[in-house]
């Protein structure tokens, strides 16, 4: 493996990021690969592998180092309950749904370990979810890097753009998440 090239770089940074749960990484990917930078059967196999093991990780200190994770999340009790709730609503759909949601992806996979959901039956669907979520997201990027890259040249040609988009990205998740975990007041 040549630790000097921009490729394997670009691998090691799917590894990472995807295990995280980036869904930008992996759309990343998808265009990197269409210019040609990498190849994207190898890129979206280690996003898969990753973004796998990421989730089984998270369920993983769920279940068995629940005291020890608890004072990290005592600040994000509404969005355990949200993730709680979607897991309880849809079942296993959850483990798909929760891949495309930013804000409690990382939350259902320690939900569904707390509320003794079987491991084996998480990691069976997770399997499937995350492969799911990286051909979505890798193959969607990839078909559409033309209109990617053309938006980023833009973007290039006037840079104040980036931080409006940037800033409108954030405020519009933290928006949505803060409405969706508001305490709702009884009349």
């Amino acid at each position: 493996m040549d630790f000097s090239s921009l490729e394997t770089w670009g691998y090691l940074a799917i590894a990472f990021f995807a295990f995280g749960g980036s869904l930008f990484i992996v759309a990343a990917a998808g265009v990197f690969s269409f210019m040609g930078n990498m190849d994207l059967s190898i890129a979206l196999a280690v996003a898969t592998v990753s973004n796998f093991l990421g989730d089984i990780f998270l369920f993983y200190l769920g279940k068995y180092q629940k005291k020890e994770i608890q004072p990290y999340f005592a600040k994000h009790k509404r969005k355990i309950a949200l993730a709680t709730l979607i897991m309880r609503k849809y079942g296993v759909w959850a483990i798909f749904i929760q891949k495309f949601l930013y804000g409690i992806k990382t939350l259902v996979p320690l939900s569904m370990a707390l509320a003794k959901y079987d491991f084996k039956k998480f990691a069976f669907y997770n399997v499937f979810a995350s492969i799911v979520f990286v051909l979505t997201i890798g193959l969607s990027a990839y078909y559409s890097s033309e209109a990617i890259i053309a938006v980023f040249e833009y973007i290039k040609i006037n840079p104040w753009i980036a931080p409006v988009i940037l800033f409108s990205i954030i405020g519009a998740v933290w928006f949505v998440m803060e409405n969706m975990t508001k305490k709702k007041s009884s009349l």
